[in-house]
């Protein structure tokens, strides 16, 4: 026979109940990001990823419960498949992405930061080969133009993913990646660091998870 817990039985054997806490949360993206906690999404860019050259900062609040899981999806602008911007004229490129995050808690204090800590899988490539970018007309899917693309993994921004196969994020600079738009007006944590996928111009759509403790 199962006897229920008393009272003081439980104060003494129950795990403690977390109540959730205010955090405030500073994005740079370039050039487009969407913020979940838990697998809710809590923030989004307000500049769409359609516009090209959106580099912009993003401050905002949320509640959560720790621990948490951060989950970012971070888009670099791109006219279509092939990975090129400004296609067809005098500046077709690849463009270059890069992304720079920090949360803190209702008492101002960093919890966390972007980080090689952080996991993160890019689920858009393209192009395959950088040669594509030369190409006078550059087709999606064709030659040096191949793209790879997958869909997000089912829970990968929820609590119990295993997310151990995933490449720790790539680190970059300040220079390398030259942020603009927004950057300079926040006070960033000397360890937050700007991370994106292995490679800032063919990585195009990346996922990043990291937790807070």
């Amino acid at each position: 026979m199962i006897k229920p817990f008393s009272l003081m039985a439980c104060l003494v054997a129950c795990p403690p109940a977390y109540a959730a806490e205010p955090f405030f949360a500073d994005i740079w993206a370039d050039n487009w990001f969407e913020m979940r906690v838990n697998g809710v999404s809590v923030a989004e860019d307000s500049v769409p990823i359609t516009t090209e050259r959106s580099f912009n900062a993003e401050s905002f609040g949320f509640e959560a419960t720790r621990p948490f899981v951060i989950g970012l999806v971070a888009k670099d602008f791109i006219e279509n498949d092939t990975g090129l911007e400004y296609i067809g004229s005098r500046r077709q490129q690849m463009g270059d992405g890069g992304v720079i995050a920090q949360i803190t808690n209702g008492a101002g204090e960093v919890v966390a930061v972007s980080s090689a800590a952080w996991r993160c899988l890019v689920i858009h490539t393209a192009p395959l080969d950088k040669s594509c970018e030369a190409e006078p007309n550059p087709v999606a899917g064709e030659g040096a133009c191949a793209f790879e693309i997958s869909e997000e993994p089912a829970g990968w921004d929820a609590p119990g993913f295993d997310a151990s196969d995933w490449a720790p994020a790539t680190v970059y600079s300040a220079r390398q990646v030259s942020p603009k738009g927004g950057y300079n007006r926040i006070d960033w944590h000397p360890d937050a660091a700007f991370v994106w996928g292995p490679d800032l111009e063919q990585s195009n759509t990346i996922l990043c998870r990291g937790i807070v403790e």
